[in-house]
């Protein structure tokens, strides 16, 4: 299927699945549930049940492994290099020299 990598909600190390996230898979760094609504793109602690998913149901713990269908890994590390490389580069463009 191929190889997911996405940071873990409560250790923030980088962890690889093989086959996606399974319901109950832990974290091999810190054995947190990595199927949880923390770990989730839809999370948003401002939004209604915490999610910004409207189909979802709810989930009372979201530090827990549920059996959520609206379930997708984020990884902020991975979005944040991204972000940091892109603001290099527009800044050296920024001052960069003209001859």
């Amino acid at each position: 299927m191929g190889e997911w990598r996405f940071e873990c909600w409560s250790c923030r190390q980088l962890t690889q699945m093989d086959a996606g996230v399974l319901r109950q898979q832990a974290c091999p760094h810190c054995h947190s549930d990595m199927h949880a609504c923390k770990n989730c793109h839809h999370y948003s602690p401002g939004s209604h049940n915490a999610c910004t998913e409207t189909l979802a149901d709810y989930v009372s713990d979201k530090e827990r492994a549920n059996f959520c269908g609206m379930y997708r890994p984020f990884s902020a590390k991975r979005q944040a290099q991204v972000d940091v490389a892109q603001a290099k580069a527009r800044l050296e463009a920024l001052f960069a020299k003209k001859i």
